[in-house]
This record gives C-alpha cells, sequence and structure tokens, in this order.
C-alpha cells in the first residue's frame, strides 16, 4: 500500500500532461484554420477583384465595338446619301456629255459635274474589272481576256479625258484631288498617283518576268521618274514665279491710281502663269496614259491583267482605308 501512492501520482501527471498537449494541439489546429480560412477569404477577395475587373474591361469593349459599329452605319448612311445627291444631279442634266466635243458642255459648277462623272467613270470600272476577275480565275481564252484587258484601258483613257475637260473648268479642284478619299489624296502628285511608284508597286505582282520584260519595266520606271521630276520642278519654278509676282510692285497711296494700275497688273501675270496650270496637269496624265499603254506592250495578255487587277486593289484597299479611318471609334 505504501509503494502504491507514488506511481498513482506519476500517472496523475502523466495524464494531465497528456491532456495539456491535446489542448495545445487543438488550439495550434484552430490557429492554422483561422489562418487558411483568412488566406483562403484574401484569395477570393483577389479573385472577385479580377472577375470584377474583366467584366468591366468586357463591357467597355463592348461599348467601344457598338459605337464603332454605329459609327461606320453612320458612314454607310452618308455614302447612300452622297449617292443619291448625285444621282439627282444626273438627272437635272449636270453632267459631262458622253459624246461630242466636251470642251463646252459642262453646265453649271464644273467641280460638282466631274465629280459626277467620275462617280459614273468609277462604277462602270468597278464593273469591268469584276469581269476581269472572272475570267482570269476561270481560264479564260487569251482572246477573250485580251478583249476585256483592251477595255479596261480604254476606260483609263475615259478619265484622263474627263479630267483635261475639268482642268479647264476648274484646275485647282483637279489639283486638290477632292474627288478623291483622304487616304487617295496622301499620294496625289499633281491630280493623279505617280506612274514610277505604280510600277514599283507592281514589280512583286508581275514575277516571273523574263529578262527582257524585267528591263522594259526597269526602263519604264526609270523614264517615268524623270519625266515626274521634271514636272514637279516645273511646278516648283511656277509657285516662286508666282510668289515673286504677287509681292513685286511699288506700293502708292492708297486708293491711287498708280497703285490700281499696279495691282490690276500684278493680277493679269498672276492670271497668266496660272494658266500654265492646265498644261501641267495634262502632261501628268499623258505621262500616267502612257506608262500604262507601254506597261501594256511589255506584259503578256495574263500578266496585263494581273497588273490591272493590282491597281484596282491597291486603289480600293486606299478607299476603304479612308472609310474606316473617318468611322474609327474617337475616345
Amino acid at each position: 500500500m505504501a509503494d502504491a501512492s507514488p506511481r498513482t501520482d506519476t500517472s496523475t501527471d502523466d495524464t494531465d500532461e497528456k491532456n495539456q498537449r491535446f489542448e495545445r494541439g487543438q488550439t495550434n489546429a484552430i490557429v492554422a484554420s483561422d489562418s487558411s480560412d483568412r488566406s483562403k477569404d484574401k484569395t477570393d477577395q483577389k479573385t472577385l477583384r479580377r472577375l470584377a475587373q474583366n467584366r468591366e474591361a468586357a463591357r467597355k469593349s463592348r461599348l467601344r465595338k457598338k459605337a464603332y459599329v454605329q459609327q461606320l452605319e453612320s458612314s454607310r448612311l452618308k455614302l447612300t446619301q452622297l449617292e443619291q445627291e448625285l444621282q439627282r444631279a444626273r438627272q437635272q442634266g449636270i453632267f459631262i456629255s458622253s459624246s461630242g466635243d466636251q470642251s463646252h458642255s459642262m453646265s453649271g459648277n464644273g467641280a460638282l459635274a466631274f465629280d459626277v462623272e467620275y462617280a459614273r467613270w468609277l462604277e462602270e470600272h468597278n464593273r469591268q474589272i469584276n469581269e476581269l476577275r472572272a475570267a482570269v480565275n476561270s481560264h479564260a481564252g487569251d482572246t477573250e481576256l485580251r478583249t476585256i484587258v483592251d477595255n479596261v484601258t480604254a476606260h483609263f483613257d475615259d478619265i484622263f479625258r474627263l479630267k483635261g475637260i475639268a482642268a479647264k473648268a476648274d484646275v485647282f479642284h483637279v489639283l486638290s484631288g477632292m474627288w478623291k478619299t483622304p487616304a487617295e489624296r496622301c499620294f496625289l502628285w499633281i491630280g493623279g498617283f505617280r506612274s514610277s511608284e505604280l510600277l514599283k508597286l507592281l514589280a512583286n505582282q508581275l514575277e516571273p518576268l523574263t529578262e527582257q520584260q524585267f528591263m522594259g519595266i526597269h526602263n519604264l520606271q526609270q523614264s517615268s521618274q524623270q519625266a515626274e521630276d521634271a514636272l514637279s520642278q516645273g511646278m516648283e519654278a511656277l509657285q516662286q514665279s508666282l510668289a515673286e509676282t504677287l509681292t513685286n510692285g511699288s506700293p502708292g497711296p492708297s486708293g491711287s491710281s498708280g497703285n490700281v494700275a499696279n495691282y490690276m497688273g500684278q493680277m493679269a501675270m498672276a492670271m497668266g502663269k496660272l494658266g500654265t496650270l492646265e498644261g501641267f496637269v495634262r502632261q501628268a496624265d499623258n505621262l500616267r496614259q502612257q506608262t500604262l499603254q507601254q506597261m501594256h506592250r511589255i506584259l503578256t495578255t495574263r500578266q496585263s491583267a494581273r497588273a490591272l487587277l493590282a491597281i484596282n486593289d491597291y486603289f480600293s484597299r486606299l478607299r476603304a482605308l479612308s472609310s474606316l479611318w473617318l468611322a474609327r471609334p474617337r475616345e
């Protein structure tokens, strides 16, 4: 009995220590659980914030897309209205006659008359290009393909003829290129395209070329470049001469007869120099026309067809780029 008491006390102490360890384990588990819950809550909050940000970004994207679509639709409606106005102008007789001597056939506003005729020319040009593309894709025979190519080339002659008439009525309208889209005007040179630059763009489209064809295209590009440089220098000289004419002259007393005579003399000289602008437009268009004709002679019929399609695609993309630019979303 005396030996049993110490063992009992030891057993009791062991039991208490085990209970304490168990309680500490439970406490640690609870703390760890709380920490895990807090970490999970933080993760959930980050996820929720991210989802909210994604939803907001998606909402803004939908709004921008909706605005862009609305602007495209607005541009389409404006284009439709313009076409209707052009149609009304045709019905009212404000157009260039398609036959006979046209030097005096413009009625009303010369610029409007030319814009109407250009729209008509472009419509017919697109129809011919579609016919040419269908013939190329269906591997039409050389005879049929040559007929279509000749028609497209001849149709280019029409626009050069119409521009010559328009330059007599309003040379500044032709030079400004307001009858073209904004992107086309960005590359305008004396009322049209640069033949040398167009030949550079076509180089990759026309391969494979024979050595003789390659040299022919290269020489044509070089000669076109030289002619363009000469015309550009002439335009610069004209502008300089015109500026000097308008700034020269001795100022006299206001309203004096001498001052009025001097002013009228300056204006007469300036008007005479402006008259040469029409000649520059005509020479530039002659260069463009001759370049297309010589290119046609250098290439085979199928190569000429591909070249005409490439030229049309280039200008079509410029017009499409203008439409997209005007309809772009604005913040």
